[in-house]
């Protein structure tokens, strides 16, 4: 508990008047009348009304010595963090060259009569490759063990034999089956392309019979894949036109970063592959193999990381006046924190000399061209110059010459604004040939506003704590959140566990902020922190751990479980909505940001119980009873389900993560 502040005048304004006219009669008796519409009464009131305001500004005089000596010991209020995504560029119509989205292309929200429009900054060039048609190949999964993945059927030759035979340059008669007779797990159609388009969105056409019997068209058991040289990726399927290969139309595959032509079968593509998955509870599997008749392929877009973000290019930020310890503001602030900070330079002769940034000038000689950045205050200091006991000055940190021009290069924006919805950015700032339209197809997450005075005055102590050395499991999750303050969840955690005789070892486990659907759904991928965010918190606290200590940076396990759940709804409610509710419920409940009993977090280590649907869905709207309930531990990968448990137990390092939750409810 903090230690309570003096009020140096607790006095207010009716005790001012009160005292005053007290005074008064003390030693002016001959003024009687002190009423409030005496003139004299009226001039009380005015000098108490000012008396009250200054003792307001004396009571403020603690708190500025506690902000002067934060800033005293080093401590800076947080900048903002921009917030990340991902966005899709969708062409217009396939292109024979190459389409380059530059790096720091600028896409944007609607702007609105009450809001302005929220701009993203593309942070990684992207080249929207072509690509067409090469191989068209089945195996069966029989064939592939028996074989060692060799053995394959090549149906693309057979199309275009079928081809030529008719004189014909598209839709030859010829049918050809994808998998086995009847497809088994495992069964695959590879897709050979002409170049790797690694984050692409590539468009396959099919002309096909209904053969495939019994799929359910909106989730057929098929997986597709992309090829990286040396194992095989999921890609995300944007649409399915086709009904898993039942009718002729499109798939529209984004294909993962890591696409690189590889040689399979003995031939070299880029390739891509359908493959027959184990059917999961309630979905019908395929009773007969699907008929390709044709097939092209052709690229429709591309996908890359963008940032909430401007970009300010060599801003003149001032002239040297040849002295110590000068400062000069940005234009625009805060600035963001990134990789490496702003590019900062002093005209040099005919050229540009770059200057890096310091945490401080403790280590700084004269010679050393450092800075220190006030990142929220928006401005840059040079060393200054210092006089030591023996009365010489000892300059910490270099001095641009006079009349040398400095100019900076940064980034500004950010805060928790750029946490925009799926789909919100629509709007193409920067013109593009050949590129139509814009999309996010997930929502942008790991936006975080400044931190507050009172939020740096709460952590000003922790800091004083600490000393910015790492030694405790608080320490070293303080100073992780210290560097990267984006971050949902740190837990710091023994290396080898709780019985792990290993002392040296630290465990940190990190949580990325994310956004949940609108029913509180996770994917999870979005669990799994950026590799920069690790590399990040690992170099910050290798320069601030103990001697000897080995940190490891990591995401936590994570349990999935599923939750089947049969309800009984009460009269007169409708059945689809409290299903909507209850899954809702159910999802953030077990969530490992927002869930919980505290709604801070699944918290680490703890069971999940049976129970707990019981408690949380009897608080649904609309739930009448629950008739049976089920609780299944599954892989959050692929979702294989284990046996009906009544308790999944956790490690101290897990946490949950709801794959798929089943309610039937019933009226």
């Amino acid at each position: 508990m903090p230690l309570p502040a003096p009020n140096l005048d607790d006095r207010r304004f009716q005790d001012l008047v009160d005292d005053a006219k007290r005074l008064v009669q003390q030693r002016c008796p001959e003024w009687s009348d002190h009423n409030v519409s005496d003139p004299g009464v009226t001039l009380i009131e005015t000098f108490a009304f000012m008396v009250d305001q200054l003792f307001y500004r004396l009571n403020r005089v603690p708190d500025l010595h506690y902000v002067k000596f934060l800033e005293l010991i080093g401590v800076r209020q947080f900048p903002p963090v921009a917030a990340r995504g991902y966005v899709t560029f969708w062409l217009s119509a396939p292109t024979p060259t190459t389409v380059n989205v530059p790096r720091s292309t600028e896409v944007a929200t609607v702007r609105t009569e009450v809001e302005e429009a929220v701009v993203f900054r593309v942070e990684e060039a992207l080249p929207i490759v072509p690509c067409e048609l090469l191989f068209l190949r089945s195996q069966t999964a029989e064939r592939a063990e028996t074989a060692q993945g060799g053995a394959m059927v090549d149906h693309h030759e057979a199309v275009m034999r079928a081809r030529r035979q008719a004189g014909e340059a598209l839709g030859a008669a010829v049918s050809l089956p994808c998998f086995a007779g009847v497809p088994a797990v495992g069964d695959a159609l590879y897709v050979g392309l002409s170049d790797p388009v690694p984050r692409c969105a590539v468009a396959l056409r099919f002309d096909c019979r209904i053969e495939g019997i019994g799929v359910d068209p909106t989730r057929p058991p098929l997986a597709w894949e992309a090829f990286d040289g040396r194992a095989w990726a999921p890609c995300e399927v944007d649409r399915d036109t086709t009904g898993g290969l039942n009718r002729s139309g499109d798939v529209v595959l984004h294909v993962p970063g890591g696409h690189a032509a590889g040689v399979i079968d003995g031939e070299r593509a880029g390739w891509l592959r359908a493959v027959v998955v184990a059917a999961s509870e309630g979905q019908p599997a395929y009773s007969a193999s699907p008929q390709i008749d044709s097939a092209r392929a052709f690229t429709v877009g591309g996908t890359t990381r963008v940032v909430n973000a401007e970009l300010v290019e060599r801003e003149v930020l001032g002239v040297s006046g040849g002295v110590p310890g000068e400062r000069f503001a940005f234009h625009h602030g805060p600035v963001l924190p990134g990789d490496g900070g702003p590019g900062l330079e002093v005209a040099a002769g005919e050229g540009w000399e770059p200057w890096s940034e310091v945490e401080n000038f403790a280590e700084s000689g004269p010679e050393d061209r450092h800075v220190v950045l006030d990142r929220r205050g928006g401005e840059v200091h040079f060393g200054p110059q210092v006089r030591q006991p023996d009365g010489s000055l000892r300059q910490y940190g270099a001095v641009p010459e006079k009349g040398a021009t400095i100019r900076a290069s940064y980034v500004v924006g950010g805060g928790s604004r750029g946490d925009v919805g799926k789909g919100e950015i629509s709007i193409l700032r920067s013109t593009i040939p050949f590129v139509a339209r814009v999309e996010n197809r997930a929502a942008a997450s790991g936006g975080v506003d400044g931190e507050t005075m009172e939020e740096t005055k709460i952590r000003g102590p922790i800091v004083l704590r600490t000393r910015n050395r790492a030694v405790t499991a608080a320490d070293y999750e303080h100073l992780a959140r210290e560097a990267a303050p984006e971050v949902a969840r740190v837990r710091c955690l023994a290396a080898g566990g709780a019985e792990s005789t290993d002392g040296d070892g630290v465990r940190l486990l990190v949580v990325p902020a994310t956004e949940s659907d609108e029913l509180g759904r996770l994917n999870f991928a979005q669990l799994i922190p950026p590799v920069g965010v690790l590399e990040r918190i690992s170099a910050y606290l290798d320069e601030r751990r103990t001697l000897g200590a080995r940190v490891s940076v990591e995401p936590p396990h994570y349990q999935g479980l599923t939750a089947v759940v049969r309800i009984r709804s009460r009269p007169r409610w409708d059945p689809a909505e409290v299903a909507q509710e209850g899954t809702r419920a159910l999802y953030s409940y077990f969530h490992p940001i927002i869930g919980g009993p505290n709604g801070t977090g699944w918290p680490f280590g703890r069971p999940v119980r049976v129970g707990e649907l019981y408690a949380v869905l009897q608080d649904v709207p609309g739930v009448d009873y629950l008739e049976d309930t089920r609780l299944f531990p599954a892989d959050p990968l692929t979702g294989d389900r284990g046996e009906s448990v009544n308790q999944i137990l956790l490690d101290q390092n897990a946490l949950v993560f709801s794959y798929e939750h089943v309610l039937r409810v019933e009226a």
